[in-house]
């Protein structure tokens, strides 16, 4: 299964138009069961309908979106982008009916509509889905939204209480994504959520047991596998969490309900083969994963996506380290912004620059910084608009007055409440260290089986508490420091060397204007929409500018250390 955001964060997605021409086809080599939809599917309208028109139609049924419509230009009607819902029959005869619900998302498209989850668990086709006569063995509810009922972006417990109401008894298993962590959430005895981090880093392993089932005709304790020992029970509630591996028959308190199993899993070859029954390095490839590694490698060279821009110094890291701290990508931001956000007309009138802090998806590390990388640390096209002649007065009060705003425009891209942020260029590559480690539980190993093992030395990641306790982990880290980000981040430029201006250009992101505009009523100075205009192209994006400093900036090697990302 796979919860969504297909697009925005590596070239092989981004460097095509539309977005996703060249990654979706890769994604449609893999066998899902079911998939549904993320919000980074609904900024763009060519995106949608490309989701509507092609990845959707090529899943078919297995394509799950209950409360997400698009405008089909050929009848003039909003249309589910895929099915409300999926009844199926596993291989084994289980009965599973699946729905696929988006948070509450309002930054979609205007050609697309999200129905919220409380209006859509009231419609009759989601009663009659859920009231079926026909035999549900498992209600499966996968969806780009949090797991955790008490993130506010969480409607997932509003589904979960609609089906309970109406199935008392009936097992719930949800699937969730969005804010990027590693985190299991137990909503009832029968029914609890997994979400399973971020940007590929990351595989989610969940096994259940005891399911009640007429059809059923697998085995039911198969032989030679770990079997699911855990009730849903959330055992850090207590004073002290403890590993849900060391729970004692005397301390379930509810007998009754599935028996369960979870992992994360980091995401590299080594502990892929480490985990699959009779594998090894030389036998672990199976048809047709070469040929669609041979697909991905002949793409990213045709798309150019090594081409170099320059040698990164040293590492950015969004948040292990204070903001604007040495080490912190916003205090590189602020530099790249001032010397490339220019407008040649109006250079020397002094500006404030404010973006968004998500509009920095990921870390920017050591080495080569390549077309590739400029998507992975700031993918998106948010054009550079401005505000001529703003009294400084004003202006300087801006950023305090967004920042104390709800952070709305943040795109929740580092959200990492409940585990910390990971290291590596990119979540699909294997860092050094986690080979290393990787490589030492591989080859120590007897047999392949779901038991973690200690290493000597830890290397940075994940540490992950969440309802189970804190054995959820398959590889022990040690943890990597998160501090706090504000959702904007300014600089200036231009600006005389002593004294201050009388006015300047307020320069902003075409994504936050509105925003902006607001901040500046609540100051007392009067805007309106007809007052903002480009301040660069539209051509000039937020995934321009970095690129530009890079190579008037940044070495080009021919030696370009690479770093180790963040430590």
């Amino acid at each position: 299964m796979i919860a969504g955001d297909l697009h925005d964060g590596a070239g092989l997605s981004d460097a095509t138009k539309p977005n996703g021409n060249v990654s979706n086809a890769v994604f449609e080599r893999i066998d899902y069961d079911v998939l549904t939809i993320g919000n980074h599917e609904l900024y763009l309208t060519d995106i949608a309908y490309e989701t509507f028109t092609q990845f959707s139609k090529y899943y078919g049924e297995r394509y799950v979106t209950s409360n997400v419509r698009i405008l089909n230009n050929a009848t003039g009607k909003f249309e589910y982008i895929g099915q409300k819902y999926r009844y199926f029959t596993t291989a084994n005869g289980l009965k599973i009916m699946a729905f696929g619900v988006l948070y509450d998302f309002k930054g979609n498209t205007n050609y697309t509509q999200v129905v919220t989850a409380a209006n859509m668990t009231k419609e009759q086709w989601f009663i009659d889905a859920v009231k079926t006569p026909q035999p549900v063995d498992l209600f499966l509810l996968i969806g780009h939204n949090p797991v955790r009922p008490s993130d506010s972006e969480n409607t997932l417990k509003i589904v979960q209480k609609a089906i309970r109401n109406a199935r008392p008894n009936t097992p719930i298993q949800i699937f969730g994504g969005h804010s990027h962590v590693r985190d299991l959430a137990v909503y009832d005895s029968s029914s609890v959520g997994l979400e399973s981090g971020r940007y590929c880093e990351t595989l989610g392993f969940l096994s259940m047991s005891e399911i009640q089932s007429s059809s059923y005709k697998g085995k039911m304790n198969p032989a030679g596998v770990p079997h699911p020992m855990q009730r849903a029970i959330n055992v850090t509630a207590n004073a002290s969490a403890i590993p849900a591996s060391q729970i004692s028959d005397g301390q379930v308190q509810n007998p009754k309900g599935p028996l369960y199993f979870r992992r994360y899993l980091d995401w590299n070859r080594l502990t892929f083969e480490y985990h699959a029954v009779g594998s090894q390095a030389s036998t672990f490839d199976v048809s047709p994963g070469p040929s669609v590694s041979a697909e991905i490698t002949q793409d990213r060279k045709a798309l150019n996506l090594t081409a170099l821009y320059g040698c990164a110094p040293q590492t950015y890291c969004i948040s292990c380290v204070p903001f604007l701290s040495n080490g912190s990508i916003f205090s590189l931001i602020q530099v790249a912004l001032a010397a490339e956000v220019v407008n040649k007309s109006r250079a020397t009138t002094p500006r404030f620059i404010v973006i968004n802090t998500g509009s920095i998806r990921f870390d920017l590390v050591q080495g080569p910084f390549t077309f590739d990388d400029s998507f992975i640390v700031s993918p998106f096209t948010d054009s550079f608009q401005y505000i001529p002649q703003v009294p400084y007065a004003a202006a300087s009060q801006v950023l305090d007055t967004l920042n104390a705003q709800p952070d709305s425009k943040k795109r929740n891209l580092q959200r990492l409440e409940y585990t910390p942020d990971f290291n590596g260029a990119d979540g699909c590559y294997d860092t050094p260290d986690l080979l290393a480690d990787a490589e030492s539980r591989l080859y120590s190993r007897d047999s392949a089986s779901m038991t973690r093992r200690a290493t000597p030395a830890l290397t940075p990641g994940y540490v992950t508490s969440d309802d189970f306790g804190t054995d959820g982990d398959d590889t022990p880290h040690s943890k990597i420091p998160n501090y706090d980000l504000p959702a904007y981040v300014q600089t200036n430029a231009s600006f005389p060397t002593a004294g201050k201006p009388t006015t300047v250009d307020l320069v902003f992101l075409d994504y936050v204007a509105s925003d902006v505009l607001s901040a500046l009523s609540s100051l007392g100075v009067k805007y309106t929409k007809s007052d903002v205009a480009q301040y660069l192209p539209k051509s000039f994006t937020t995934n321009s500018y970095l690129p530009l400093y890079a190579q008037q900036f940044w070495s080009k090697g021919p030696v370009c250390p690479v770093g180790q990302g963040v430590q």
